[in-house]
């Protein structure tokens, strides 16, 4: 048992690294194609800004185990 939960636990951190890094990312590109030259070329490829990753609430909420 302890073993599966240092696995989940592990698993709930390298997800929130990766949310954390997804989000730097989204921020830094949504201040690249505000800036010059960024601007030039995002009109001209069509780019968007893009939205930061949120989890839904019902993610957020660890599910019940039962272990009989």
């Amino acid at each position: 048992f302890l073993e599966l939960q240092a696995q989940l636990e592990g698993t709930e951190n390298r997800i929130n690294v990766a949310r954390i890094r997804f989000n730097e990312a989204v921020a830094a590109y949504n201040a690249a194609i505000r800036r010059l030259p960024g601007t030039l070329v995002a009109s001209v490829g069509g780019f968007r800004r893009k939205a930061y990753f949120r989890s839904e609430e019902e993610a957020r909420n660890a599910p019940e185990l039962a272990f009989d």
